[in-house]
């Protein structure tokens, strides 16, 4: 079969020129556009999960022969949790190739972290069956480029970061709060405040709980350091 224009040029921006075409249409095909002649990206998005967790699990180990499982493990997590796998997703633009319903169109699907991340490890699955394991962990460093040797920083807990905080200096434990849930049930949009018991809050909104609780809290913790130093 032959490529489309947009998924030739979505090629050349993961660096893999595909010998089996139908492994790329199918890793960018989402769920609510399969039929009985058309296969979604699911069962790929489950190996290419695996994969990924190979390839930063080797180069975590390798990058720093000196860290401990209990270090190693955070970073890990960071490396291949859905956001990560999303931003890298929003880099290469696969958002412009995923194939999708009408109903996930209308809702904003292209841009949506959850259907980006399923999506990015569906490709990482579509170049392992293409051309092995070394390909694929070759795409995979490049894409994921710096953030291998930066991920320290990136792979704190927020949330457990601004607790130690706090109670570091006698503090209760941080307070959260649903301040707002909008957008139609299948695209919820949540906004949450947390609050020291000193009285300094932050607010954050992002698709799902966590993530704002997450957002906010790293937003407070950043603003309390400031002020410690």
């Amino acid at each position: 079969m032959k490529l489309s224009a947009d998924l030739k040029a979505f090629e050349a921006r993961i660096g893999h020129r595909f010998k089996r075409p139908e492994l790329l249409l199918r890793a960018v095909t989402h769920s609510s556009m399969s039929s009985p002649t058309r296969s979604d990206n699911q069962r790929l998005e489950f190996l290419g999960d695996r994969v990924l967790g190979l390839t930063m699990a080797g180069a975590l180990f390798s990058a720093d022969k000196e860290a401990t499982e209990g270090q190693l493990a955070p970073r890990f997590n960071a490396l291949v949790r859905k956001e990560t796998c999303a931003d890298v997703a929003r880099e290469v633009d696969l958002g412009a190739v995923l194939k999708l319903g009408r109903s996930e169109m209308m809702s904003g699907g292209r841009r949506k972290a959850a259907l980006l991340g399923d999506g990015m490890e569906a490709v990482i699955a579509a170049v392992y069956l293409d051309a092995g394991f070394e390909a694929a962990q070759e795409m995979v460093l490049r894409l994921w480029g710096k953030r291998v040797h930066t991920v320290e920083t990136d792979s704190r807990d927020a949330k457990t970061s601004l607790q130690e905080w706090a109670q570091a200096r006698k503090q209760q434990p941080p307070r959260y709060a649903q301040l707002k849930r909008e957008g139609p049930d299948h695209a919820p949009v949540f906004t949450i405040s947390v609050t020291l018991e000193s009285g300094e809050s932050e607010m954050a909104t992002a698709g799902s709980k966590r993530q704002a609780e997450q957002a906010a809290a790293k937003a407070l913790l950043a603003r309390m350091e400031s002020e410690d130093e």
